[in-house]
């Protein structure tokens, strides 16, 4: 769709005209992988990746000339959107006179992604609520446990410890679902439904810090860098309001055009080596044209976190 050569071409997206510049600009040069080609993986992802970005104040990691030329982490875009691009204006970094006011943009549509494509933000990190009417929220209804693994660690680690988290979590009524990160570890999501903000990372640091417990040598739930070599890192702090997750289904800029792509439990079981769990934005096409959206449970199926005298 977004093939066509030459600096800048104007489309129509839906019920928007967007002009697009350097289609043939080459983002993945290990891979060849052009603007254009971006373009066209996030229009043939969006009827799977659109839902579950809805409402969520989104944060871009732009990479305008290629994952091998760095990067920016992209929060305010009220200089430069377009007036049809939905923004929430939010405030953040505390109280009086420190607080400041943050337009996120709210990634809702195909124009609006396509939009955010064509600004090269390969990356779309969201928070774990949405905004809600006064552009008010910060009420979690997702769960995460980000799983990172150390310096001698892999992704086949983080599938051993999320075989366990995932036994915990269906005991507490909780449906879990898993996702690579597209990078080296994972992520696990389930739906909830929450009164306050921090109640999730509450759960969750208590989860993280008793598979600690029972599995020191495979499991840390602190940051601290020298406790983490050959072991998984469950970054339970990832629930708090002011933190982000890459999105289900979003490119990463790596070498490759990878993606943060859902996986099955049964995948996740069977995992003993990196490759297998490696999906780059063809792949995911091919997944969700096979599998459909495996993401679809974190939203299907929210359910109250566990009163504290049952989490044992």
């Amino acid at each position: 769709m977004f093939a066509v050569a030459g600096s800048r071409i104007t489309v129509r997206v839906g019920e928007r005209q967007l002009t697009l510049s350097n289609l043939e600009k080459v983002l993945y040069p290990r891979h060849g992988f052009t603007k254009g080609e971006v373009l066209d993986y996030y229009t043939r992802i969006a009827p799977v990746l659109l839902p579950h970005i809805r409402d969520r104040a989104m944060t871009f990691v732009r990479f305008p000339d290629g994952v091998a030329a760095g990067s920016f982490f992209e929060k305010d875009v009220s200089r430069h959107a377009p007036d049809w691009v939905r923004l929430a204006r939010l405030t953040v970094g505390g109280r009086g006179k420190d607080a400041e006011i943050v337009a996120y943009p709210l990634i809702n549509d195909l124009p609006e992604l396509v939009w955010a494509a064509n600004l090269a933000a390969l990356e779309l990190h969201i928070p774990q609520w949405t905004v809600g009417p006064g552009d008010e929220g910060r009420t979690p209804d997702r769960l995460v446990f980000d799983l990172d693994p150390g310096p001698g660690a892999t992704v086949v680690d983080c599938c051993r410890v999320a075989e366990r988290l995932h036994d915990v979590l269906t005991g507490h009524g909780l449906t879990p679902v898993a996702k690579t990160s597209g990078s080296k570890g994972m992520q696990l999501y389930a739906g909830v439904r929450t009164r306050e903000g921090g109640e999730t990372s509450e759960y969750a640091k208590a989860l993280a810090e008793r598979l600690a417990g029972e599995t020191p040598d495979l499991v840390v739930a602190r940051m601290t860098k020298t406790l983490r070599p050959g072991k998984v890192f469950i970054d339970w702090s990832q629930n708090n309001p002011s933190k982000t997750t890459i999105a289900p289904y979003s490119l990463r800029g790596r070498d490759l055009p990878t993606v943060s792509a859902p996986v099955t439990w049964d995948e996740v079981r069977a995992c003993r080596h990196v490759s297998h769990l490696t999906f780059t934005a063809d792949d995911v096409l091919d997944r969700v044209g096979e599998l459909g959206d495996l993401f679809a449970d974190v939203d299907a199926n929210r359910a109250e976190l566990p009163a504290q005298d049952r989490r044992d």
